[in-house]
């Protein structure tokens, strides 16, 4: 199959790399710089246009921070497009804007399906990704054959949008566990309790998560704070989350909380902070440092 990538970032390249060992791989960035040297250093080829590149694929998948940047990088292309083409939408976004697409879309006879991933830069490296796919059943199987070179499990959620929104409650609920655990192991610290020995115990409790087995012991504890997600995209997307819990009625007092505590760490930290360093600011507000 010929399919085409778009968004050759920190998660999105990796992912790439592995399409073009399964695929005909054509690329393009605005950078065009980005996309010569991933095409040079991989099986693929690099296109000068976004137009170009839409002629040459069968598919094409896209990876950017957010779905108004997917929706304004297809909008001008809408006389290029030819019936029965595809687009894979790999970003973290936006259910409610991912269906205004997959209506545009589907009035030139192309299929859109979200599919959002889990398991951060090292999944994509490692290419074991969880996929959430949000689509109509017509257009799953190619949409799983595309994805799943860079996928350990692929999973069909819903119509289109489900995918992102499963994603965006997954983030909020890593962005709870995260603001949880920070104040608690802080509290903790600051009782006299070694917060390694506090985490050996709730790794064996009911309070055990993620956060508290792997982001805690490996980031926080060590003070090691790697770069793998940044804080910024993880508040966008607990934005999403809310949107969707406001969009149903649902009752969203946690994730609400959780967003604040983001919002803030956004603006004290900056764009490019990690999503773990949220405890900093939690330390600093304590006194205490989590080590």
């Amino acid at each position: 199959m010929k399919v085409g990538f778009v968004g050759l970032g920190d998660i999105g390249a990796p992912m790439a790399q592995h399409v073009a060992r399964a695929h005909e791989l054509f690329v393009w960035a605005r950078n065009g710089e980005r996309a010569r040297s991933f095409a040079g250093a991989n099986d693929a080829v690099a296109v000068s246009t976004f137009a170009e590149l839409i002629g040459s694929v069968d598919a094409l998948i896209t990876c950017l921070p957010t779905s108004d940047d997917v929706a304004a990088l297809l909008a001008p292309v809408d006389d290029e497009w030819r019936p029965g083409q595809l687009v894979v939408d790999a970003t973290s976004g936006d259910p409610f804007v991912s269906l205004t697409i997959a209506e545009r879309l589907g009035e030139h006879s192309v299929g859109f399906v979200d599919a959002p991933v889990s398991g951060g830069t090292d999944g994509a490296r490692n290419g074991n990704l969880t996929v959430m796919l949000g689509g109509e059943q017509e257009w799953i199987e190619k949409a799983q054959a595309i994805v799943a070179p860079y996928s350990a499990i692929i999973e069909h959620v819903g119509a289109v949008g489900a995918g992102h929104a499963v994603k965006a409650v997954n983030n909020a609920l890593l962005a709870v566990h995260i603001q949880a655990a920070g104040e608690g192991l802080a509290a903790l610290t600051k009782f006299g309790v070694d917060p390694a020995v506090a985490l050996g115990v709730i790794n064996a409790s009911s309070g055990q998560s993620f956060v508290s087995e792997r982001i805690f012991p490996e980031r926080v504890i060590t003070r090691a704070w790697p770069r793998t997600f940044r804080l910024a995209l993880l508040d966008k997307d607990i934005g999403v989350a809310l949107r969707v819990l406001d969009e149903t009625g649902v009752p969203s007092a946690a994730i609400r909380t959780a967003r604040e505590a983001f919002a803030a760490a956004r603006a004290a930290l900056g764009e490019e902070a990690d999503h773990a360093e949220l405890v900093k600011e939690i330390e600093r507000a304590a006194g205490v440092e989590i080590r």
